[in-house]
């Protein structure tokens, strides 16, 4: 990943720099005013993945992609003002070389100005380890102590170390080819690649499973069922997703557990004609209430009226950002004083690039998860798994079919990755009998 930074007196100035600079594949992780104009911070394969585990335990802050690309980007602007002090010391020690002679010639040309002429990732990696091969001499200390501090910009970065040896043509092939069937899988090239690059040698099933563990830890589950844990939950998420038909799956549930006098449903669809009459049949087959938010009941105070309620389910409207109402939704159930845990509803049919804009479009809800939702109709998985590994949310249900409620399963990674094995499995054999017909 190459990450570099723009100035310029004006946005569109510096977007024509990244243009020409970077290309039109490059990513804008963030943009600033700053004294005299702009400052742009851009990337080439930007990777969210790797992004999180260059950040380690602070990526943990970082709820959505948005912020991830700032904490990125801040600590590439930490990484160039460190660069900047190592070769300001680096001319120093240039200076007194050529002021005391010849002496120390060889001592202080092992860190020549060059070496941090480098994109600042390569930088923070090259320069340690040829500090560490050649420093000796009388300023011994001060070169230690420019070692010391390159060394911790490869650890700011989290460089990989430049001892390792490259990979070998044979290994390369087997990455080439794990990094195919993941895509085959589902997953887009760029995880696929970050996948398959961690394979370091060995056979391709041995990397596939390797890539299938990494899979299982970086999908996140919900620990605890909503029905048991209780509380307030909102889903949201584009017309068509699945949202009332999956409250009503958890709203069956949960009468079929703890009854109907613990469960209340809300819907804040008011947009669309006749949009909650599906919700109130669920209520009146599970002889649940169900309560409209409208201008004369706000959201907070119908909660406050169902705060007795062990459990309440939000039903949202399934608005784009260009539709009259959007705003004003997700800013009730930001904003509400109530605990809204508020889950996007993904179905596993989309598109990846589809899914990343509806999560760009609802991520202003404070986001708590996800739930998966026509599973079934989907013909391979690894596009939904690899939009919740990139996301970070985590799955609290998944859904496979449309019976109500057996058709409701609540998430863990595990199970998940070999639904997702035996769908490639099943696409494969009968792409094979296709071509044997």
């Amino acid at each position: 990943m190459k990450v570099k930074r723009f100035f310029a007196q004006s946005m569109a100035e510096a977007l024509k720099q990244v243009r020409e600079q970077m290309g039109p594949d490059a990513v804008i992780l963030s943009n600033r005013r700053v004294d005299g104009g702009v400052e742009i911070v851009t990337a080439l394969d930007y990777d969210e993945n790797m992004a999180r585990q260059r950040l380690g335990d602070r990526a943990r802050e970082a709820t959505n992609g948005s912020k991830l690309a700032e904490m990125q980007a801040e600590q590439h602007r930490r990484l160039e003002q460190e660069l900047g002090r190592s070769r300001d010391r680096i001319r120093e020690v240039r200076e007194k070389r050529a002021s005391l002679g010849s002496g120390y010639a060889g001592a202080a040309g092992l860190l020549d100005e060059a070496t941090l002429e480098l994109e600042p990732e390569a930088a923070a990696s090259a320069a340690p380890a040829t500090a560490a091969a050649q420093a000796s001499g009388r300023y011994s200390d001060e070169l230690a102590q420019m070692r010391a501090e390159i060394s911790s910009l490869r650890d700011l970065m989290g460089a990989p170390n430049p001892k390792v040896e490259p990979a070998s043509p044979a290994s390369n092939a087997v990455q080439q080819r794990l990094s195919e069937r993941l895509q085959e899988f589902g997953l887009g090239l760029e995880l696929a690649n970050s996948l398959s690059r961690r394979h370091k040698g060995g056979r391709l099933e041995d990397g596939w499973k390797q890539s299938l563990k990494m899979l299982a830890t970086g999908v996140k589950t919900a620990r605890q069922e909503w029905l048991d844990e209780g509380g307030v939950y909102a889903l949201v998420g584009p017309t068509g997703s699945g949202k009332t038909t999956t409250i009503g799956k958890l709203a069956a549930r949960h009468v079929l557990r703890h009854g109907a006098d613990s469960l209340a449903l809300v819907t804040t669809d008011r947009y669309r004609v006749a949009a909650h009459e599906q919700l109130f049949v669920f209520g009146r087959i599970l002889n649940v209430p169900v309560r409209v938010v409208d201008e004369s009941h706000s959201l907070d105070d119908i909660l406050d009226e169902l705060s007795d309620r062990h459990l309440v389910l939000i039903d949202t409207a399934g608005l784009t950002s260009s539709d009259k109402g959007y705003q004003q939704q997700l800013s009730e159930l930001a904003r509400s004083h109530h605990r809204i845990r508020t889950h996007l509803v993904v179905s596993a049919t989309s598109q990846p690039r589809i899914m990343k804009s509806v999560l760009h479009c609802y991520k202003m809800a404070n986001l708590a998860g996800c739930v998966m939702t026509k599973i079934d109709e989907a013909l391979t998985l690894g596009e939904s798994l690899g939009f919740v590994m990139e996301s970070g949310l985590p799955v609290a249900y998944y859904t496979d079919g449309q019976k109500i409620p057996e058709d409701l399963h609540h998430a863990e990674a595990v199970p998940l990755i070999r639904l997702a094995v035996e769908r490639l499995r099943t696409l494969q054999q009968q792409q094979a009998v296709a071509e044997g017909a």
